[in-house]
C-alpha cells in the first residue's frame, strides 16, 4: 500500500531495510545468546546517521518527526527488536531534552546524541512504582547550587551503556506527584552507579538493568523544566514515545509474517506445500489483515502527533495496545504455522514471539493504556453534554 511517505521517509525507510537485512539479521542470534550490548550495531547506527533522526538540524540532526522515527523503528526491528533498542531507547531517553531542555541543555547534550557518540536512557520505573508512575520514591534534595539524589531505578533501557539519563525524581514529597521533578545525569557522576544485567526472556540484544543513586550530586543546571514539572516530563514523553514502541510490535509481527509465509511454501505435508490448506491459508490471512490494520493505526497517530496536535494520549495508547496485541497474536500463529520448527531457535520466530512480549509491558502496560483510552472517552463525551 502507499502511505504517501515524503522522499526523506521512503530514504529512511531504505536504509533502515538495508541495514536489518545485511548488517542485523547475521548478528541477531549471537546477540540473543550472549545477551552482550551490540556496540557494533551502534556503530553502523551512528554512520547511518540514524540516531539524529528526530533532533533538529541546528544541533546536528535531520530535524524529522515522530513519523519518520516510525518508519526506521518498523524496519530495523523487523531485523532485531532488541538490537534495535539501542537507538531508540536512546530517542525515549532524549525525549526529555528535545521537549523541555533549555537552550544551553540542548546545545551541551544534543549535537553528540545526534552523532551517536553518547547514549541516552530514561529513569523513571522503580521497584513500587510501574504502572503507578506517581509513587516514586527516588529523590532530589536541594543544597546549595546542586541536587542530591538518592533511590534505585528498575529496568531501564540502556542503562549502564548510557553516557546521558534523564531521571525522575522527588523534589517535594508533600507535594506527591506533583512533587517530581527531572534531571540529567551523565553516567561518570559520583554516586552513580549500576545494579546488574538483567536476565530477560527477549530483546536480549538489549541491556537493561538498575540506575542507583547513593547521595548523587547533580549541578543544578542539569534540572529540566523547573522544579515540579518532572510528572508531566514524563508524560508527555510516554506520550510521544509509545507510537515507537507500537512500531516497534509492527515490525516483531511484520517479520514473524513474512517468516510464516516463506515457511508455508516450503513445508510439504501430504505431498503438496502446507500454503495449499485452507487452515493455514486463513491463519496468514488473518495475520496479515492484522498487520496491516496496526500499521495504519501507528501511521496514523504519528502523523497526528506530528501535526501538532495537543490532546496525543488516547491516540498514542490506542496506536501502542493495538499494535503489541497483534505482534503477540501474529507471532504466536507464526510458531504454530511452523510446528515443531518453529520452537526450535534455529528458525527466527520463536525469538520474536519472546521479543513481542515486552511491547505490552514497557512504556506502560497495556492494560494501563486501556484505561487512559476509556478515560479519555468519558471526558470527551461528558465534555459534549
Amino acid at each position: 500500500m502507499d502511505y504517501g511517505f515524503t522522499e526523506e521517509q521512503e530514504m529512511i525507510r531504505d536504509l533502515c531495510r538495508q541495514i536489518a537485512e545485511e548488517k542485523i539479521k547475521p548478528v541477531r542470534e549471537h546477540y540473543d545468546e550472549t545477551e552482550e550490548f551490540p556496540w557494533d550495531m551502534v556503530k553502523v547506527f551512528a554512520e547511518a546517521d540514524l540516531f539524529g533522526i528526530s533532533i533538529e538540524e541546528k544541533y546536528g540532526g535531520m530535524g524529522g518527526g515522530i513519523m519518520d522515527t516510525t518508519v526506521a523503528v518498523e524496519e530495523l526491528s523487523k531485523g532485531c527488536a532488541g538490537i534495535a533498542l539501542s537507538l531508540f531507547g536512546t530517542g525515549l531517553g532524549v525525549f526529555p531534552i528535545l521537549l523541555f531542555g533549555s537552550d544551553e541543555q540542548k546545545e551541551k547534550y544534543l549535537p553528540d546524541v545526534a552523532a551517536g557518540k553518547r547514549l541516552c536512557a530514561f529513569g523513571l520505573t522503580e521497584a513500587n512504582a510501574g504502572s503507578d508512575a506517581g509513587s516514586i520514591q527516588t529523590s532530589a534534595l536541594k543544597d546549595g547550587d546542586d541536587y542530591i539524589l538518592n533511590g534505585t531505578k528498575q529496568w531501564i533501557t540502556n542503562g549502564g551503556e548510557a553516557e546521558i539519563n534523564t531521571v525522575i525524581a522527588i523534589t517535594n514529597k508533600a507535594k506527591g506527584a506533583r512533587g517530581a521533578s527531572a534531571f540529567i545525569v551523565e553516567k561518570d557522576t559520583p554516586g552513580f552507579t549500576f545494579g546488574k544485567k538483567e536476565n530477560k526472556m527477549g530483546i536480549r540484544g538489549s541491556t537493561t538493568r538498575e540506575l542507583v543513586f547513593q547521595d548523587c550530586r547533580v549541578p543544578k543546571e542539569n534540572l529540566i523544566a523547573r522544579e515540579g514539572m518532572g510528572f508531566i516530563v514524563a508524560m508527555k514523553t510516554l506520550d510521544m514515545s509509545r507510537p515507537g514502541v507500537a512500531a516497534q510490535a509492527l515490525g516483531i509481527a511484520a517479520a514473524a509474517l513474512e517468516e510464516a509465509v516463506k515457511y508455508s511454501r516450503e513445508r510439504r505435508q501430504f505431498g503438496k506445500p502446507i500454503s495449499s490448506f485452507q487452515g493455514v491459508q486463513f491463519m496468514l490471512a488473518d495475520m496479515a489483515t492484522q498487520v496491516e490494520a496496526a500499521r495504519g493505526l501507528v501511521y496514523q497517530a504519528s502523523r497526528y502527533i506530528d501535526s501538532g496536535a495537543k490532546d496525543i494520549s488516547k491516540i498514542s495508547a490506542m496506536a501502542k495496545v493495538y499494535a503489541s496485541d497483534v505482534a503477540m497474536e501474529v507471532t504466536t500463529n507464526a510458531v504454530q504455522i511452523l510446528g515443531g520448527y518453529g520452537y526450535m531457535k534455529e528458525y527466527p520466530v520463536e525469538k520474536m514471539m519472546r521479543d513481542a512480549k515486552i511491547t505490552q509491558i514497557y512504556e506502560g502496560t497495556n492494560q494501563i493504556q486501556r484505561e487512559v483510552i476509556g478515560l479519555k472517552l468519558i471526558k470527551e463525551a461528558a465534555g459534549k453534554n
